[in-house]
């Protein structure tokens, strides 16, 4: 009795490990077992699932249900790509899936696979926005390099003249010619990103974001906009550069600012939320973590503009007229030195950039 349950749980760990979902099915379709990826995916537990009728889990899939109790009836795998379901907390999934049924003991059963094509997407989206970056960034920074060669020697000329010359009217000249000099050079160096090493240390995220609150809210810009905190207190340590991190945040704090002051249409009470939440199984890049940080920066503004939303993180890229362009690069470059990883999803009334941060640095591929 003791090997089988301890083969029994060498089994679940297995299927844990998988990032399919699997779900278990008996011959009436109802739910008997649901790994990790799976309760993930239709964001249900396995306690709470078990013995519960598909249909009730995956609304709006009559046409399937049938098609796999036709499968099970005739003991046949099915396959269906870019299948699409609703769940009960109202969002959808697109998923492929195969039914493969099995005689258990003299009991007809059948394993459900679901491969989020959300999820390969999403990992798609990041090698292409991490290829082009890295592209982008070895652009600017010999850009930069050959801006700052002619910025320096007319600053030096400047300056030479500034000391050759005894006119006063000629001095405020060569101070203004110096001091946006210095300007342009500033902006250049913001342009390329810091390359000062991390100073990685045990950091506390809310302690992070709540240094990020006191800031915005000392801002006049934020005079008329509530930030409100959803936090899980539960959320430990992670490995971080606390300054980098305020650094990160404060920039999509302050694009947020911006974005609903700019809204005249808005009618509503002007509204910023940081949440935090604890995610398992999170891939970033190759590497995937059993546990992850999330934290969400989310505004009701009006939203990016759809154009935009695939190239805010690249240097230059502003939705608005006096905008640099460089505030969410640097954001991008700060977690990317962090290991991690920064999306957007944005529509009128609701942007959320969601930031996911391994808890240490160290992780390796789990998975």
């Amino acid at each position: 009795m003791n090997k089988q349950v301890t083969l029994d749980n060498v089994h679940k760990r297995l299927l844990d490990n998988l990032k399919t979902g699997v779900v278990l099915l008996d011959s009436k379709l109802r739910l008997r077992y649901l790994n990790m990826s799976a309760e993930l995916l239709l964001e249900i537990s396995d306690n709470k699932a078990n013995n519960t009728f598909i249909g009730k889990v995956l609304l709006g899939a009559e046409d399937d249900i049938q098609e796999m109790s036709e499968a099970m009836e005739q003991s046949r795998s099915h396959t269906k790509r870019s299948a699409e379901f609703g769940l009960k907390n109202g969002k959808s999934i697109l998923v492929d899936y195969t039914i493969n049924p099995f005689e258990e003991k003299g009991e007809i059963l059948a394993l459900l696979e679901l491969s989020s094509l959300e999820h390969a997407q999403r990992i798609n989206q990041e090698a292409s926005l991490h290829n082009a970056y890295s592209t982008t960034r070895e652009l600017v920074r010999g850009l930069a390099h050959e801006i700052k060669n002619p910025l320096g020697g007319i600053r030096g000329a400047a300056q030479l003249l500034s000391q050759e010359s005894d006119s006063s009217e000629l001095q405020d000249y060569t101070n203004i010619i110096i001091e946006e000099a210095d300007r342009l050079h500033n902006l250049v160096d913001r342009m390329v990103g810091s390359r000062k090493p991390l100073e990685i240390a045990e950091t506390n995220i809310h302690e992070v974001l709540e240094r990020v609150r006191s800031l915005a809210e000392a801002d006049p810009a934020c005079e008329h906009i509530t930030i409100e905190t959803d936090y899980d207190p539960s959320i430990p340590s992670i490995a971080g550069d606390a300054d980098q991190l305020i650094q990160a945040t404060l920039n999509i704090v302050r694009n947020a600012m911006q974005s609903l002051n700019a809204d005249e249409s808005h009618d509503k009470e002007k509204r910023i939320i940081f949440r935090t939440r604890v995610v398992r199984n999170a891939t970033i890049d190759t590497l995937t973590h059993r546990l992850a940080l999330k934290l969400e920066i989310e505004d009701n503004g009006p939203g990016i503009p759809g154009e935009l939303q695939e190239t805010i993180f690249y240097p230059m890229i502003s939705g608005r007229p006096d905008g640099t362009g460089l505030g969410l690069p640097i954001t991008h470059g700060i977690i990317n030195q962090h290991r991690g990883l920064i999306e957007c999803v944005s529509k009128p009334g609701k942007t959320i950039f969601s930031i996911i941060l391994p808890f240490t640095m160290s992780e390796r591929n789990t998975g």
